[in-house]
Protein backbone atom coordinates (compact mmCIF):
# COMPACT_ATOMS: atom_id res chain seq x y z
CA UNK A 1 0.00 0.00 0.00
CA UNK A 2 1.38 3.40 -0.91
CA UNK A 3 2.41 5.79 1.72
CA UNK A 4 0.37 8.86 2.51
CA UNK A 5 2.43 11.23 1.15
CA UNK A 6 3.24 9.12 -2.05
CA UNK A 7 -0.24 9.64 -2.64
CA UNK A 8 -0.42 12.78 -2.11
CA UNK A 9 2.39 13.40 -4.70
CA UNK A 10 0.67 11.41 -7.20
CA UNK A 11 -2.92 12.78 -6.91
CA UNK A 12 -1.25 16.51 -6.85
CA UNK A 13 0.92 16.25 -10.13
CA UNK A 14 -1.95 14.99 -11.76
CA UNK A 15 -3.90 17.61 -10.69
CA UNK A 16 -1.71 20.09 -12.01
CA UNK A 17 -1.19 18.70 -15.55
CA UNK A 18 -4.30 18.40 -16.09
CA UNK A 19 -5.35 21.93 -14.69
CA UNK A 20 -2.37 23.54 -16.37
CA UNK A 21 -2.61 21.81 -19.85
CA UNK A 22 -6.34 22.72 -19.57
CA UNK A 23 -5.87 26.54 -18.97
CA UNK A 24 -2.74 26.76 -20.78
CA UNK A 25 -4.67 26.02 -23.93
CA UNK A 26 -8.43 27.15 -22.91
CA UNK A 27 -7.40 30.49 -21.90
CA UNK A 28 -5.36 33.88 -22.54
CA UNK A 29 -2.21 32.41 -23.35
CA UNK A 30 -1.91 33.49 -26.72
CA UNK A 31 -2.44 36.77 -25.57
CA UNK A 32 0.50 36.40 -22.90
CA UNK A 33 4.22 37.64 -23.41
CA UNK A 34 6.61 34.90 -24.46
CA UNK A 35 7.69 32.89 -21.75
CA UNK A 36 11.68 32.56 -22.28
CA UNK A 37 13.22 35.94 -23.63
CA UNK A 38 15.60 35.37 -26.28
CA UNK A 39 16.41 32.10 -25.37
CA UNK A 40 18.13 29.28 -27.99
CA UNK A 41 18.26 26.40 -25.73
CA UNK A 42 16.66 22.56 -26.06
CA UNK A 43 12.91 22.76 -25.04
CA UNK A 44 13.99 20.05 -22.71
CA UNK A 45 17.21 22.11 -21.34
CA UNK A 46 15.39 25.04 -18.96
CA UNK A 47 12.60 22.20 -17.75
CA UNK A 48 15.89 20.03 -16.59
CA UNK A 49 17.23 22.81 -15.13
CA UNK A 50 13.94 23.64 -13.23
CA UNK A 51 13.81 19.90 -11.73
CA UNK A 52 17.28 19.55 -10.34
CA UNK A 53 17.14 23.20 -8.66
CA UNK A 54 13.82 22.83 -7.29
CA UNK A 55 14.88 19.64 -5.59
CA UNK A 56 17.36 21.50 -3.61
CA UNK A 57 14.90 24.22 -2.93
CA UNK A 58 12.19 22.08 -1.45
CA UNK A 59 14.71 20.87 0.92
CA UNK A 60 15.41 24.34 2.30
CA UNK A 61 12.16 25.38 2.30
CA UNK A 62 11.28 22.74 4.39
CA UNK A 63 13.75 23.86 7.02
CA UNK A 64 13.18 27.43 6.36
CA UNK A 65 9.51 27.13 6.83
CA UNK A 66 8.80 28.80 3.41
CA UNK A 67 6.94 27.54 0.56
CA UNK A 68 9.53 27.49 -1.77
CA UNK A 69 7.73 30.52 -3.74
CA UNK A 70 9.73 33.08 -1.50
CA UNK A 71 12.93 31.08 -3.02
CA UNK A 72 11.88 30.29 -6.25
CA UNK A 73 10.39 33.50 -7.78
CA UNK A 74 13.52 35.98 -7.14
CA UNK A 75 15.99 32.88 -8.38
CA UNK A 76 14.31 32.16 -11.43
CA UNK A 77 13.24 35.53 -12.41
CA UNK A 78 16.32 36.80 -11.28
CA UNK A 79 19.41 34.17 -13.34
CA UNK A 80 16.76 32.52 -15.89
CA UNK A 81 15.15 33.52 -18.96
CA UNK A 82 11.45 33.52 -18.23
CA UNK A 83 9.09 36.14 -18.10
CA UNK A 84 7.87 37.10 -14.46
CA UNK A 85 4.35 36.91 -15.40
CA UNK A 86 4.85 33.37 -15.90
CA UNK A 87 7.59 32.88 -12.91
CA UNK A 88 5.12 34.11 -10.33
CA UNK A 89 2.50 32.15 -11.45
CA UNK A 90 4.89 29.02 -11.08
CA UNK A 91 5.93 30.19 -7.87
CA UNK A 92 2.46 29.91 -6.20
CA UNK A 93 1.90 26.33 -7.73
CA UNK A 94 5.46 25.30 -6.32
CA UNK A 95 4.82 26.60 -2.97
CA UNK A 96 1.89 25.07 -2.73
CA UNK A 97 3.10 21.88 -4.01
CA UNK A 98 6.12 21.77 -1.62
CA UNK A 99 3.30 22.48 1.35
CA UNK A 100 1.44 20.03 0.30
CA UNK A 101 4.53 17.19 0.10
CA UNK A 102 5.02 17.90 3.94
CA UNK A 103 2.05 18.46 5.38
CA UNK A 104 1.01 15.00 6.20
CA UNK A 105 4.43 13.85 7.51
CA UNK A 106 4.32 17.32 9.81
CA UNK A 107 0.79 16.34 10.54
CA UNK A 108 1.96 13.07 11.50
CA UNK A 109 4.79 13.94 13.75
CA UNK A 110 2.59 16.85 15.74
CA UNK A 111 4.23 19.70 14.83
CA UNK A 112 2.00 21.28 12.59
CA UNK A 113 -1.23 22.28 14.26
CA UNK A 114 -4.55 22.90 12.93
CA UNK A 115 -6.05 24.88 15.51
CA UNK A 116 -3.25 27.52 14.75
CA UNK A 117 -3.74 27.54 11.14
CA UNK A 118 -7.18 27.23 10.29
CA UNK A 119 -8.17 31.25 11.55
CA UNK A 120 -4.84 32.32 9.63
CA UNK A 121 -5.61 30.50 6.42
CA UNK A 122 -8.69 32.31 6.14
CA UNK A 123 -7.50 35.50 6.55
CA UNK A 124 -4.69 35.10 4.15
CA UNK A 125 -6.10 33.41 1.70
CA UNK A 126 -9.01 35.78 0.85
CA UNK A 127 -6.51 38.62 0.70
CA UNK A 128 -3.63 36.96 -1.48
CA UNK A 129 -7.00 36.31 -4.08
CA UNK A 130 -6.63 40.31 -4.17
CA UNK A 131 -3.10 40.39 -3.93
CA UNK A 132 -2.69 38.50 -6.88
CA UNK A 133 -5.39 40.63 -8.89
CA UNK A 134 -3.37 43.23 -8.05
CA UNK A 135 0.14 42.01 -9.16
CA UNK A 136 -1.05 40.77 -12.72
CA UNK A 137 -2.53 44.55 -13.36
CA UNK A 138 0.77 46.28 -12.63
CA UNK A 139 3.15 46.25 -15.36
CA UNK A 140 5.93 44.17 -15.09
CA UNK A 141 9.19 45.89 -14.24
CA UNK A 142 7.27 47.95 -11.66
CA UNK A 143 6.38 44.38 -10.52
CA UNK A 144 9.68 43.33 -10.55
CA UNK A 145 11.49 46.38 -8.86
CA UNK A 146 8.72 45.65 -5.85
CA UNK A 147 9.64 41.87 -5.92
CA UNK A 148 13.26 43.09 -5.56
CA UNK A 149 13.01 45.57 -2.92
CA UNK A 150 10.78 43.08 -0.61
CA UNK A 151 12.60 40.43 -1.07
CA UNK A 152 15.77 42.67 0.33
CA UNK A 153 13.35 43.96 2.98
CA UNK A 154 12.72 40.01 3.96
CA UNK A 155 16.47 39.32 4.19
CA UNK A 156 16.52 42.74 6.03
CA UNK A 157 14.04 41.15 9.00
CA UNK A 158 15.57 37.63 8.80
CA UNK A 159 18.78 39.11 9.43
CA UNK A 160 17.23 40.84 12.70
CA UNK A 161 15.11 38.75 14.07
CA UNK A 162 16.43 36.25 17.07
CA UNK A 163 13.81 33.19 16.54
CA UNK A 164 13.12 32.26 19.74
CA UNK A 165 13.20 28.05 19.82
CA UNK A 166 10.79 27.99 22.97
CA UNK A 167 9.31 31.93 23.25
CA UNK A 168 7.58 32.15 26.63
CA UNK A 169 3.71 32.70 27.07
CA UNK A 170 2.88 33.12 30.33
CA UNK A 171 -0.59 34.59 29.86
CA UNK A 172 -2.55 33.28 26.82
CA UNK A 173 -5.10 35.68 25.23
CA UNK A 174 -9.15 35.66 25.42
CA UNK A 175 -9.45 34.52 21.75
CA UNK A 176 -6.68 32.35 21.53
CA UNK A 177 -8.30 30.48 24.18
CA UNK A 178 -11.59 30.90 22.42
CA UNK A 179 -10.53 28.73 19.28
CA UNK A 180 -8.35 26.99 22.08
CA UNK A 181 -5.18 27.48 20.12
CA UNK A 182 -2.27 25.43 22.35
CA UNK A 183 -0.92 22.00 22.26
CA UNK A 184 2.32 19.70 23.16
CA UNK A 185 4.60 17.91 20.79
CA UNK A 186 7.62 15.58 21.38
CA UNK A 187 11.37 17.52 21.28
CA UNK A 188 13.66 15.08 20.10
CA UNK A 189 17.04 17.87 21.22
CA UNK A 190 15.67 17.75 24.44
CA UNK A 191 13.59 14.22 25.05
CA UNK A 192 10.89 16.17 26.45
CA UNK A 193 6.93 17.15 25.76
CA UNK A 194 7.04 21.43 25.07
CA UNK A 195 3.88 22.44 26.56
CA UNK A 196 2.80 25.73 23.86
CA UNK A 197 0.38 28.36 23.86
CA UNK A 198 -0.08 31.73 21.83
CA UNK A 199 -0.90 35.37 22.93
CA UNK A 200 -1.56 38.53 21.06
CA UNK A 201 -3.34 36.41 18.60
CA UNK A 202 -5.81 39.81 17.18
CA UNK A 203 -2.40 41.35 16.02
CA UNK A 204 -0.98 38.39 14.56
CA UNK A 205 -4.23 37.67 12.53
CA UNK A 206 -4.28 41.85 11.79
CA UNK A 207 -0.47 41.03 10.30
CA UNK A 208 -2.13 38.33 8.21
CA UNK A 209 -3.97 40.55 6.23
CA UNK A 210 -0.72 42.04 4.60
CA UNK A 211 1.10 38.73 4.43
CA UNK A 212 -1.75 37.36 1.82
CA UNK A 213 -1.71 40.41 0.26
CA UNK A 214 1.95 40.15 -0.59
CA UNK A 215 1.63 36.70 -1.15
CA UNK A 216 -0.69 36.76 -4.00
CA UNK A 217 1.30 39.82 -5.54
CA UNK A 218 4.66 38.81 -5.83
CA UNK A 219 3.59 34.55 -5.88
CA UNK A 220 5.92 34.46 -2.69
CA UNK A 221 3.84 32.04 -0.98
CA UNK A 222 4.69 34.14 2.02
CA UNK A 223 6.22 31.41 4.38
CA UNK A 224 8.89 33.90 4.48
CA UNK A 225 6.72 36.00 6.93
CA UNK A 226 4.32 33.28 8.53
CA UNK A 227 6.76 32.45 10.22
CA UNK A 228 8.32 35.59 12.36
CA UNK A 229 4.84 36.44 12.85
CA UNK A 230 3.52 32.81 14.27
CA UNK A 231 7.27 32.62 16.50
CA UNK A 232 8.00 36.33 17.79
CA UNK A 233 4.62 38.07 17.69
CA UNK A 234 2.74 35.00 18.33
CA UNK A 235 4.86 33.21 20.88
CA UNK A 236 4.40 29.51 19.05
CA UNK A 237 7.69 27.69 19.46
CA UNK A 238 9.58 27.52 16.11
CA UNK A 239 9.35 23.94 15.32
CA UNK A 240 5.66 24.53 15.65
CA UNK A 241 6.01 27.64 13.79
CA UNK A 242 7.98 26.62 10.80
CA UNK A 243 5.59 23.27 10.38
CA UNK A 244 2.50 25.08 10.28
CA UNK A 245 3.49 27.86 8.33
CA UNK A 246 4.83 24.90 5.66
CA UNK A 247 0.92 23.48 6.31
CA UNK A 248 -0.37 27.06 6.29
CA UNK A 249 0.48 27.12 2.44
CA UNK A 250 -1.40 24.46 1.18
CA UNK A 251 -4.58 26.45 1.95
CA UNK A 252 -3.47 30.34 1.68
CA UNK A 253 -1.63 29.59 -2.35
CA UNK A 254 -4.68 27.64 -3.45
CA UNK A 255 -6.48 30.96 -4.12
CA UNK A 256 -4.10 33.31 -5.56
CA UNK A 257 -3.19 30.56 -7.01
CA UNK A 258 -6.35 29.72 -9.29
CA UNK A 259 -6.47 33.48 -10.30
CA UNK A 260 -2.98 33.16 -12.33
CA UNK A 261 -4.23 29.65 -13.71
CA UNK A 262 -7.63 32.04 -14.83
CA UNK A 263 -5.66 34.41 -16.44
CA UNK A 264 -3.15 31.92 -18.56
CA UNK A 265 -0.14 33.26 -16.48
CA UNK A 266 1.33 29.51 -16.65
CA UNK A 267 3.45 27.52 -18.62
CA UNK A 268 3.23 23.67 -18.45
CA UNK A 269 7.07 23.29 -18.85
CA UNK A 270 8.07 25.26 -15.96
CA UNK A 271 5.32 24.45 -13.51
CA UNK A 272 5.63 19.95 -13.82
CA UNK A 273 8.88 20.00 -13.52
CA UNK A 274 9.19 22.59 -10.49
CA UNK A 275 6.26 20.84 -8.68
CA UNK A 276 7.97 17.53 -8.85
CA UNK A 277 11.09 18.44 -8.02
CA UNK A 278 10.04 20.83 -4.97
CA UNK A 279 7.79 17.70 -3.96
CA UNK A 280 10.73 15.24 -4.09
CA UNK A 281 12.82 18.02 -1.85
CA UNK A 282 10.40 18.08 0.37
CA UNK A 283 10.19 14.90 1.41
CA UNK A 284 13.74 14.91 2.51
CA UNK A 285 13.14 18.26 4.16
CA UNK A 286 10.41 16.73 6.64
CA UNK A 287 12.75 13.97 7.25
CA UNK A 288 15.50 16.18 8.16
CA UNK A 289 13.55 18.80 10.19
CA UNK A 290 12.71 16.55 13.04
CA UNK A 291 16.29 16.27 14.08
CA UNK A 292 17.85 19.31 13.16
CA UNK A 293 18.30 23.00 13.74
CA UNK A 294 17.30 25.46 11.43
CA UNK A 295 20.38 27.79 12.30
CA UNK A 296 22.71 26.93 9.18
CA UNK A 297 19.84 26.51 6.73
CA UNK A 298 18.48 30.13 7.78
CA UNK A 299 21.74 31.73 6.50
CA UNK A 300 22.10 29.85 3.64
CA UNK A 301 18.53 31.02 2.53
CA UNK A 302 19.56 34.45 3.85
CA UNK A 303 22.36 34.39 1.31
CA UNK A 304 20.56 33.74 -0.94
CA UNK A 305 18.07 35.33 -1.39
CA UNK A 306 19.99 38.51 -0.20
CA UNK A 307 22.14 37.92 -4.23
CA UNK A 308 18.50 37.24 -5.96
CA UNK A 309 16.64 39.93 -4.30
CA UNK A 310 19.70 42.52 -5.59
CA UNK A 311 19.27 40.70 -9.01
CA UNK A 312 15.38 41.34 -9.38
CA UNK A 313 15.67 44.79 -8.41
CA UNK A 314 18.52 45.71 -10.73
CA UNK A 315 16.34 43.71 -13.20
CA UNK A 316 13.33 46.32 -12.77
CA UNK A 317 15.38 49.32 -13.12
CA UNK A 318 16.78 48.11 -15.71
CA UNK A 319 20.24 48.01 -14.83
CA UNK A 320 20.87 44.16 -14.29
Amino acid sequence: MLRMRHLILIISVVMVVVSVFGVAFGSEVAEAPAAVEGDGQAWWFWPLVLLILCFFLGVFAVLAGVGGGVLYVPIVSGFLPFHLDFVRGAGLIVALAGALAAGPGLLKKGMADLRLAIPVALIASTCAIFGAMIGLALPTHIVQTLLGATILGIVLIMIKAKKSEFPEVPNPDRLSQSLRIMGVYYEPTRKEDINWQIHRTPLGLGLFVFIGIMAGMFGLGAGWANVPVLNLVMGAPIKISVATSKFLLSITDTSAAWIYLNNGAVLPLMVVPSVVGIMLGSFVGVRVLAVTKPSVIRILVIAVLGVAGLKALLKGLGIG
